[in-house]
């Protein structure tokens, strides 16, 4: 399994599925990266064609797979709404490096509900680049010399 830093590029989204009846929904976007989660910014009165063009980073280690795209509704006086989600495999990154603005299928309940079009790029930490302590528990090479 690679390590390195994963660089998500979050460009916009489009036919979902306003969960706002009387105004138009402001949505944003929860990013989770297997036990990282970041949160995008309210694309305020945007409805269900929102653009954000937001770049997050994430550290990638092992058993790491997908990348979870939580699509929500801000909503000041109620609870915030869940809109839909994509789940983005990224084994084809692993080996690409990188991967150009794609849309990805939006699923509610197991139904399609919009799309969200982001780009992705991996970056691969060699061994050589890791820290000593994480490669010998701790101990940092001395230079000391017998």
């Amino acid at each position: 399994m690679p390590q390195g830093s994963l660089e998500v590029f979050l460009v916009n989204a489009k036919g979902l599925e306003n969960t706002d009846y009387l105004c138009n929904m402001d949505p944003y976007v929860i990013l989770i990266c297997r036990t990282q989660e970041q949160k995008s910014s309210v694309a305020s009165g945007q409805g269900s064609s929102p653009e954000w063009n937001e770049n997050f980073v994430f550290n990638v280690s092992e058993g790491f797979s997908n990348l979870i795209l939580k699509i929500m509704d801000s909503d000041s006086t109620t609870a915030h709404d869940f809109v839909g989600e994509a789940k983005i495999p990224l084994d084809p990154l692993f080996s690409e490096g990188n991967i150009p603005p794609t849309s990805y299928n939006v699923v509610k309940d197991d139904k399609y509900c919009g799309e969200i079009k982001v780009g992705l790029t991996f970056k691969r930490q060699d061994r050589s680049e890791r820290s000593l302590e994480e490669n010998f528990g701790g101990w940092k090479e001395s230079g000391y010399k017998i």
